[in-house]
């Protein structure tokens, strides 16, 4: 999941949220890491002046790199769409 919101001027902000659940601390801190890389490759569809939080489920442990970055791809995709009339 990724909430975002309009903030003041500047460059995009990004936070994550990896729960417990994920699994311990090192395996948090691994998603955590692959999470900021798969955002990075992603950046250039973040809006400047907005901030967005990265949440994630247990499952995210078991994707793989593309699969993480292709999922914010598409969720950044719905979140920035023109709404149709």
């Amino acid at each position: 999941m990724i909430a975002v919101a309009p903030v003041t001027a500047g460059p995009p902000r990004v936070a994550y949220a990896v729960g417990r659940a994920t699994g311990g601390a090192v395996v948090r801190n691994r998603v955590r890491r692959r999470l900021r890389a798969a955002v990075r490759d992603v950046s250039a569809m973040l809006r400047p002046g907005h901030a967005y939080l990265v949440s994630v489920r247990p499952g995210a442990r078991d994707l793989t790199q593309s699969e993480m970055k292709n999922a914010i791809g598409e969720i950044l995709g719905e979140l920035h769409r023109e709404p149709r009339r």
